[in-house]
């Protein structure tokens, strides 16, 4: 190389700057796309299972309905030999719509003796001197849970305490 030839490093080292920077800036913006991409995929995956959890969770209620209706119709005293075979049959399509559900992860809530707001829902308080306050006495509809969330609360009574007794009034007292 002669003095008079300019060096390719020199000439080129404010472009190759440039260009490194401009690469730099490309490779910074393709990361972040990639990253707001995968964030687009996975918001959109979760509005999709939310849109299907709530389509299903409305189904999944109305099958509900369905078993209490035959829940109510095998509560009826059976007599007569038509009436047996029918309440046979209604108890098989109860059957059958408990399979469903237990396939779909929709479990009856066990019936306890603890009040739980969490999955009870008090209808009513009765007085009880059986039970301790607080406690459940009847339940009036079965709740259900799906995949570990409550679909549908139990309907309950609930004991509250008996009213003190009072002493009867004194002689007199009252009148």
């Amino acid at each position: 190389m002669s003095e008079t030839e300019p060096t390719s490093e020199a000439t080129e080292t404010p472009e190759a700057e440039r260009l490194r920077a401009e690469r730099d800036d490309l490779l910074t913006q393709l990361a972040r796309a990639r990253a707001d991409y995968q964030n687009l995929r996975k918001r959109t995956q979760v509005d999709i299972d939310n849109s299907v959890r709530r389509s299903l969770e409305g189904l999944l209620s109305g099958i509900l309905v369905i078993v209490d209706h035959l829940d109510f119709a095998l509560a009826s005293p059976v007599e007569s030999d038509d009436g047996k075979a029918l309440a046979k049959g209604v108890e098989l399509t109860r059957l059958q719509l408990q399979q469903v559900l237990a396939q779909e992860n929709v479990q009856p809530i066990a019936d306890t003796l603890a009040f739980d707001p969490n999955l009870h829902e008090a209808v009513s308080m009765v007085e009880s001197s059986e039970r301790k306050p607080g406690e459940i006495v009847a339940t009036l509809r079965r709740g259900w849970t799906w995949r570990g969330q409550v679909l549908r609360a139990a309907q309950v009574q609930v004991a509250k305490a008996a009213p003190a007794s009072t002493p009867p009034p004194a002689d007199g007292a009252a009148n």
